[in-house]
């Protein structure tokens, strides 16, 4: 990766940082509410390399894209143009605000992470690049700090309605634990994952996009719903609050009533790893796909189908969708030393269930 960046740019970077992907345990459509999550940090990684320039430019590059891997702007003059470049240019402008002094860089992109399976690939791009620009310029800066910043620049620049929770897992989150979140006041505690078990995901072969669609129609649903039960946030309210939401109208009754019982979900999952009762967690891996599947209507039939092959398998404790769905992967709980096994035999079936290629995410085949 050296020699590539020294081809492009005709010098050696000067440093080389580097951001996981993230798959959510359990906790969907729950951040952007004020509510919990409950994700843990991928091996699939994004990489950058930058070396310092003396003006204002920023030029970069990013590998394994088939057209359009080359940007350059003005630090100050960020304009958004609907490429990966705005992932970059958000961050800038991001970082601007704070107060910190940095100039233009040269950068070289490099990612596993892969893009629109609900593994958090622009949030890993951003973190990647700003802990870059933090190390270039030795900038006073803490990992939530960058993780607000990356969170700013995909929602007020990329335009992309997501919560906070990619930006804190990409950037706080480590592989060895689970990273509980609360959403509202940003608040996070690291629980340790239990020896005996291991995480599946399968993508399923449907890419989904948050910048635009469904994803958005849901927010704007639940922004309707907590609005109609007079409080800011869907947070707010408990399962003490539900005989009143099955009052709203269709379907703001089922928007709310997920997140409500999702949110109970993510503290229930808590206590399970706490007690290291996998079979627990499982159980509520299960439970937060048929609420996704029914009151918030976020997964596809293809999708379901794969929940179902791999509920029917006996190494596999529990699984949902993962991610704003619409497509994207499930996440699997998965006996100890059984994942490899599991996966490829989940896979297979799933294949020769829907005619459509998916593809093992985790474990890592890099």
């Amino acid at each position: 990766m050296t020699d590539s960046f020294k081809e492009l740019f005709g010098r050696e970077a000067e440093r080389e940082t580097r951001a996981p992907g993230r798959v959510n345990l359990i906790g969907e459509h729950t951040d952007y509410n004020g509510g919990y999550v409950l994700p843990t940090a991928l091996p699939q990684e994004t990489r950058v390399q930058a070396a310092r320039r003396a003006d204002r430019t920023v030029r970069g590059v990013t590998m394994g894209l088939p057209s359009g891997n080359t940007g350059e702007y003005t630090l100050g003059e960020e304009r958004r143009a609907g490429t990966w470049l705005d992932y970059v240019q958000g961050v800038t402008r991001a970082l601007a605000e704070q107060p910190v002094v940095f100039t233009g860089f040269d950068f070289l992109i490099t990612s596993e992470v892969p893009i629109g399976k609900g593994l958090s690939s622009s949030a890993s791009l951003e973190i990647a690049i700003a802990r870059a620009i933090r190390a270039l310029f030795a900038l006073p800066l803490s990992d939530l700090d960058l993780a607000l910043a990356g969170h700013k620049a995909e929602t007020d620049f990329v335009g992309a309605p997501v919560g906070i929770m990619d930006q804190m897992v990409c950037s706080l989150g480590d592989r060895a634990s689970a990273l509980f979140l609360d959403a509202a006041t940003a608040s996070f505690e690291k629980i340790p994952l239990p020896p005996d078990i291991a995480l599946g995901v399968i993508d399923s072969g449907i890419a989904h996009e948050h910048a635009s669609g469904d994803y958005r129609v849901r927010r704007r649903e639940c922004d309707q719903a907590a609005a109609a039960m007079g409080v800011r946030k869907l947070r707010e309210l408990s399962s003490r609050d539900l005989p009143r939401i099955d009052t709203l109208p269709e379907p703001l009754n089922r928007r709310a009533r997920h997140v409500i019982t999702e949110n109970q979900r993510v503290l229930a999952a808590v206590e399970a790893l706490r007690r290291d009762d996998a079979k627990a967690l499982g159980r509520l891996f299960f439970d937060s796909h048929a609420s996704m599947r029914d009151d918030f209507e976020i997964s596809l039939p293809e999708i379901d189908t794969l929940v179902e092959i791999a509920a029917s398998d006996n190494a596999v404790l529990g699984a949902r969708l993962t991610g704003g769905g619409f497509g994207g992967a499930v996440v699997m709980l998965c006996e100890r030393d059984a994942e490899d096994r599991t996966t490829a035999r989940i896979l297979e079936q799933y294949r020769n269930a829907v005619h459509r290629d998916g593809e093992i995410l985790l474990p890592s085949r890099s």
